[in-house]
């Protein structure tokens, strides 16, 4: 009996094995695999990229997947959505590098989400133009912004838009004058809708002014009315936060002066303020003295305003009674020797580290007294006397005191005529105590390592 050897060899359990009984399926793609079909989550993230702005599904899924969706989602999502909502670096850097060329974090605390914030609140600002834009545009994005912005650094502010363009005479716009011809005030930005909402402001810089004018340029449009002066003055005292407030070049008198500091008195948190390039006189330095003694202030800049010797005398006399300033700057004012004599009297025990008398018709008394401060305080650190002229004797005067000292690290001397002999003998006496301090602050460091290496030493097996 012949047995067929096909049927013997496919008659098993298996069907499909025999190539007879077989169906051949044969995909449209040649290149399709299993292996290709995607995984389910990576489609739930494709999806929930897909709707992040309508369904922002972020704080559910874990932290893989995440990270996955915050690398994906598009940049133009609307900020009421992200603003609280994502935390992630990776996101607002890209957020900022698509708004901005030059991105530098370090100055923004190394967050890039700060920067972003921080970036666009001043350019709405900055390009604020009263009775024309919506003030809603600044406020609609305080809610999104107010924990995340620190620093306000405000570098113009749009005047209102005339109604009437009228042809200002060429005598009156290059007098000066602070008015149009109508004598109307310019107003800007209000500040005090907005800084009270900033939880956690800690700087602000302002200048009224306006950037690349050109051929637009009239007087009034740098000027700081007092409506503005009164405005930025409730703003800076309902900001209880406010560390540093620097308002340079604008044109700020005694009076406006006197209506910013009644309302920065007892300030709770306020330790520097910049009051420089302004028309300070000396009125407004026995203001600034006041706010000396109600404040906590470190550190004041009055470069380049019209105080005299008068207006030296009252800060002098509040910086030697009170010990919390650490820094004072009265480069290119007229002080003259009377004020310089007062304020290095006043220095003899103060606790200030920092003093520049740059450029205030120094002559050699203000050497001699202070080459007894050098003697006697213990605190300063930095000295600035350059563009006086303190003569060779007043270089003598002041290179005796040097040598007894050993805090001053920077002592500025250029343009004074002190003799190249005194100069260099004190850049030495300079050199010596940096290298005091070096020295000092590297010998702990040294007898640590030695310390160290004696342990390992020893606790080393054999």
């Amino acid at each position: 009996m012949n047995i067929n050897p096909w049927a013997t060899k496919f008659s098993g359990p298996n069907p499909a094995a025999d190539p007879r009984r077989m169906r051949r399926i044969i995909a449209e793609d040649p290149e399709w695999s299993l292996a290709t079909v995607p995984l389910l989550s990576d489609l739930c993230i494709k999806h929930i990229v897909k709707n992040f702005a309508e369904h922002p599904l972020l704080d559910q899924l874990l932290e893989k997947h995440k990270r996955k969706v915050l690398a994906k989602i598009s940049t133009n999502i609307p900020l009421q959505v992200t603003a609280n909502l994502v935390s992630d670096e990776g996101y607002w850097r890209r957020c900022c590098l698509e708004c901005w060329e030059v991105c530098d974090i370090s100055s923004y605390g190394g967050s890039w989400k700060r920067m972003f914030f921080e970036r666009l609140l001043k350019n709405i600002i900055e390009f604020f133009v009263p009775d024309t834009t919506d003030v809603k545009v600044v406020l609609e994005l305080v809610p999104l912004c107010r924990n995340y912005v620190r620093k306000l650094d405000i570098a113009q502010l749009l005047p209102p838009v005339k109604q009437s363009h009228e042809t200002m005479d060429d005598d009156s716009s290059d007098g000066g004058s602070d008015s149009d011809v109508n004598g109307s005030s310019v107003d800007h930005f209000d500040f005090s809708i907005l800084l009270n909402k900033l939880i956690n402001l800690e700087e602000l810089h302002v200048t009224y002014g306006v950037k690349d004018c050109g051929m637009n340029f009239e007087w009034n449009i740098f000027q700081f009315t007092y409506r503005d002066c009164f405005s930025l003055a409730k703003a800076i005292h309902s900001c209880k936060s406010l560390k540093v407030l620097k308002l340079p070049r604008n044109r700020i008198d005694d009076e406006m002066l006197r209506v910013l500091v009644k309302y920065m008195l007892n300030h709770p948190s306020l330790v520097e303020l910049d009051l420089s390039h302004n028309l300070i006189k000396d009125n407004g330095a026995k203001v600034v003295a006041k706010l000396l003694h109600k404040t906590k202030l470190e550190k004041v800049n009055l470069c380049n305003n019209c105080i005299s010797a008068y207006g030296a005398k009252a800060i002098s006399y509040k910086v030697r009674r009170f010990s919390t300033l650490k820094s004072i700057n009265f480069r290119l004012n007229q002080i003259g020797d009377e004020g310089g004599e007062a304020l290095g009297q006043a220095l003899m025990k103060s606790s200030v580290e920092e003093i520049n008398l740059s450029s205030n018709e120094l002559t050699e008394p203000v050497a001699v007294v202070f080459s007894e401060l050098l003697m006697k305080n213990h605190t300063l650190k930095s000295i600035d006397l350059s563009c006086n002229n303190l003569g060779q004797e007043g270089g003598r005067q002041l290179q005796e005191g040097m040598s007894m000292n050993k805090t001053v690290m920077e002592f500025d001397l250029r343009l004074t005529d002190i003799g190249q002999e005194n100069e260099y003998a004190i850049n030495q006496m300079l050199h010596l105590n940096r290298e005091r301090v070096t020295n000092a602050i590297c010998r702990p460091l040294k007898a640590t390592k030695v310390n160290d290496i004696t342990s390992d030493h020893f606790l080393a097996p054999d």
